[in-house]
């Protein structure tokens, strides 16, 4: 398939666009802009550079891709965002590039799913497999691992950081962080068990389920304190590499997790 460019559409000279891109009308392509082998790009889109964009994505219609943060401190310094492979960015989502105070990156790996009005703010790390509901939204700064559901109308507070395998509910509130393998929801979220059904759905054994219900059962459920219980699964659990990551996740957190 040969690159495709509708008459109507505002390409720079200086954006790179790799074979069998097509761009829709009215899109308006900057400088520093890359974006891979067989991508789409929907009518009316606005991509601003340094940006690159991986191979086969789709961007629906009224995306605005890499515009500067929204953050007051930003005085124009050359800040990135790098979107990776086959990732589906649906009608008005944002998200913007990085800034100086952190990485000068936001990075967004492959096969996500951003639904419509989805917000993705500055020096965000979005891993694989990642869904948003529509209007849901990243503060600066947030960091969501891989296989996470993001519930519509939900908000993610800066700094924060959403464990692998988890789903909040719509509406939420985060402002602490979700520890991998949980649901959570409200506001402010708070933890409402093992996220079963999206464990199975990943192919997670009955047995593994199990040792991840059990962990959860002491972290949060025998009233014992955090260091203790962290102690006490990191001792029984030694040869699971998910009890081991959940260990780890809680002791790295810098604002505390939700409960």
């Amino acid at each position: 398939m040969q690159t495709q460019i509708d008459p109507l559409a505002r390409v720079s000279e200086k954006a790179v666009l790799d074979q069998g891109v097509q761009v829709g009308p009215f899109c308006v392509i900057g400088d520093k802009v890359e974006i891979g082998a067989n991508t789409t790009i929907g009518p009316h889109c606005m991509i601003q550079g340094p940006t690159t964009i991986g191979k086969k994505c789709s961007l629906t219609g009224y995306a605005s891709i890499g515009g500067p943060p929204q953050d007051l401190s930003y005085k124009g310094e050359p800040t990135r965002l790098e979107i990776g492979d086959s990732n589906t960015i649906r009608e008005f989502v944002t998200i913007n590039r990085g800034t100086t105070k952190d990485q000068g990156l936001t990075k967004i790996g492959g096969h996500n799913f951003l639904m419509a009005y989805c917000h993705v703010a500055h020096d965000c790390i979005l891993e694989d497999h990642i869904v948003m509901g529509n209007l849901a939204t990243l503060a600066g700064h947030v960091q969501v691992n891989h296989h996470v559901i993001i519930g519509g109308l939900s908000a993610i507070h800066q700094f924060t950081r959403i464990g692998e395998y988890a789903i909040i509910g719509g509406g939420s509130m985060v402002s602490l962080d979700i520890i991998p393998f949980v649901k959570a929801n409200g506001n402010r979220a708070r933890l409402f068990g093992i996220n079963t059904i999206g464990l199975e759905r990943n192919s997670f054994g009955r047995q593994k389920i199990k040792e991840i219900r059990q962990a959860y059962r002491v972290l949060f459920k025998e009233g014992l304190r955090m260091q203790e219980a962290l102690e006490r699964i990191e001792k029984e659990f030694t040869g699971s590499a998910e009890i081991m990551a959940l260990a780890a996740f809680i002791r790295s957190s810098g604002r505390g997790v939700a409960r």
